[in-house]
């Protein structure tokens, strides 16, 4: 074979490669005792989404190995009270030695996030280390032989004194220039990103919804610079964006550490269905790479907050309601990140959604693997087709008793006629408007 076909040949594979890489990653957060096995989460992610890095709050090993050669990108936590200890190299190396090479690089470590919007709260002992703690623990994965580690920390968007009009967008005095800008020194010296977590859902008001859910709006314009916003995502990017250029640093690369909107609150607005609306169209509007009037053509890394419903999660409802899915890999709602949930207009929203009077029968959180292994042998027996679950099955995979429960109780909710008694499975069962369906597993209706 000549060089040149073997030229277009590479080309060929790396775009073919190229077109299944996505930038939607999710935060794994695990404050719940009701929550799947990692293993499970991680099979799940990589043959039923799109999603293809997790962002955990911690560096639970259990996760870590998980994770090995499933090809997901792993970011993981440094949690703040550790920071002031590792400013030194001799505890920064241990603390690699201990948490980082066990698992790498089987497992796909991408970033290490040095603590949890840090600024957000205040203290000062935990600001005035956390560049230097950055530093060290950068410095520790190189003495360690680790160069594909990016160091970094998440910030709140609490961090700008000014947002709005986003070409005016600047950090709190105090702030900028005594850690700020040698953050931002030092993420563009070692190549990392600079970590924010844009949330319209806490800039929400009820005039503005359509323009906080990507929805069809007359804009907010930007009386500097002529700039007319179509959403309130991409005018909290510029900002931030604004707030790095007036310190010199327009030039480092930005990552969405969080966003999200809760199903269930207390405050905005909130249900699956409009929750379905912003995370649906922001990952439409993502994966574009569109970017934003001020980043044009910039497909960021986001990561959606959050991969489950957290039911052990203290503070309002929302806290407990910001999943994408429940724990038994159910949807909370179409988030467009299910493979078989792609595509669509960023203008529409995704949906939810049944039409009404369509209704599903699942396991209640709560419900143990020996009720609900019960209920499998109760449905099996009663001679409803139960192949479906069984090795080679559409619904085999995840081989989770929860997953397998939730088919067949809902296959025999259906096939009784679905009354809500049939999907009592004495008190196990709960009745839910969402389609659980996802891959090739169909759920009757």
């Amino acid at each position: 074979m000549s060089t040149l076909h073997l030229s277009f040949l590479f080309l060929f594979l790396f775009l073919c490669l190229s077109s299944t890489v996505h930038s939607i990653g999710v935060n794994y957060g695990t404050l719940a005792n009701n929550l799947p096995p990692p293993a499970q989460v991680a099979n799940f992610l990589k043959t039923q989404t799109i999603i293809d890095r997790v962002k955990i709050f911690d560096n639970n090993p259990d996760i870590l190995r998980a994770f090995a050669n499933s090809g997901i990108a792993v970011t993981i936590t440094i949690g703040n009270g550790d920071i002031p200890r590792l400013t030194t190299l001799i505890e920064a190396r241990r603390w690699v030695v201990a948490n980082i090479k066990p698992f790498h690089p089987q497992t796909r470590i991408n970033y290490i996030a040095v603590g949890n919007e840090v600024l957000h709260w205040g203290d000062q002992n935990l600001i005035s280390n956390l560049v230097p703690a950055m530093k060290t623990i950068y410095h520790a994965l190189i003495r360690e032989g680790i160069n594909d580690i990016k160091v970094t920390s998440p910030s709140s968007l609490g961090i700008l004194r000014r947002s709005q009009p986003p070409s005016t967008g600047r950090f709190w005095p105090g702030q900028d220039k005594q850690v700020l800008a040698p953050m931002l020194q030092f993420l563009r010296e070692s190549k990392g990103p600079f970590m924010a977590n844009p949330y319209p859902y806490f800039g929400y008001s009820p005039k503005q919804e359509n323009y906080a859910l990507f929805k069809r709006n007359r804009g907010m314009p930007d009386r500097y610079t002529g700039i007319v916003y179509t959403n309130m995502f991409d005018a909290n990017m510029d900002a931030v964006h604004s707030a790095m250029k007036a310190l010199g640093y327009g030039d480092v690369n930005i990552v969405v550490g969080e966003t999200g909107w809760p199903s269930v609150c207390e405050g905005p607005p909130c249900s699956p269905q409009i929750a379905s609306q912003y995370n649906y169209n922001l990952v439409n509007h993502v994966e574009s790479g569109k970017g934003t009037p001020l980043m044009p053509n910039r497909t960021f890394e986001t990561y959606l907050f959050a991969l489950f419903n957290e039911n052990l999660k203290p503070g309002p409802t929302a806290e407990r309601n910001w999943g994408l899915f429940q724990p038994d890999f159910t949807p909370v709602y179409n988030a467009g990140v299910m493979r078989n949930q792609q595509g669509g207009s960023s203008g529409g929203g995704g949906s939810v959604a049944p039409a009404p009077g369509r209704k599903w029968c699942v396991p209640k959180p709560g419900a143990t693997n020996q009720q609900l292994q019960a209920n499998i042998d109760y449905v099996c027996s009663s001679g409803l087709d139960c192949k479906p679950i069984q090795p080679g099955g559409a619904c085999f995979k995840p081989n989770d008793i929860r997953a397998h429960a939730s088919f067949v109780m809902n296959s025999y909710f259906q096939a009784q006629g679905r009354h809500d008694f049939n999907c009592d499975f004495s008190h196990t069962g709960v009745i839910t408007s969402v389609d659980p369906s996802y891959g090739t597993c169909k759920y009757a209706s």
